[in-house]
């Protein structure tokens, strides 16, 4: 059953596999007004939430549990709940920015090392349904 959240609370789901990261994007989305549905820490645990929790933005690692299934997840999320998709990953290289662009065309992509400083403003660039 899911949660009943106030109409106006709007609500993060964080898809992050190191504990420590999770807590700390936890933290910065309660600060810019969000509530945080839960934090997911690979795809199977991320479908479930995101379909019971009806999240507007979802925080996305590209690599969980050892594996790159981030960049597939936030797809799906995209196509099936219609939801903004917000990337904080280590993996900045050319070749990985350029997957998801392909896969998740206009998601806004932020380092780990930097994500603290530009967190509110990607989440405030992202619209429903981009």
């Amino acid at each position: 059953m899911p949660k009943s959240w106030p109409p106006h609370t709007r609500r993060a789901l964080i898809i992050e596999d190191e504990f420590f990261v999770a807590h700390d994007l936890e933290e910065i989305m309660h600060a810019l007004g969000f509530e945080v549905c839960d934090l997911a820490p690979n795809a199977t645990s991320a479908r479930s939430l995101a379909m019971s929790e009806q999240p507007d933005i979802v925080l996305v690692d590209v690599c969980l549990e050892g594996g790159r299934e981030g960049i597939e997840i936030a797809r799906w999320l995209r196509e099936v709940c219609d939801v903004p998709i917000v990337f904080v990953t280590s993996y900045t290289d050319q070749s990985t920015i350029e997957h998801i662009r392909d896969r998740v065309p206009g998601a806004p992509i932020l380092p780990k090392s930097a994500y603290a400083e530009s967190l509110a403003d990607a989440v405030g660039a992202v619209k429903p349904g981009i």
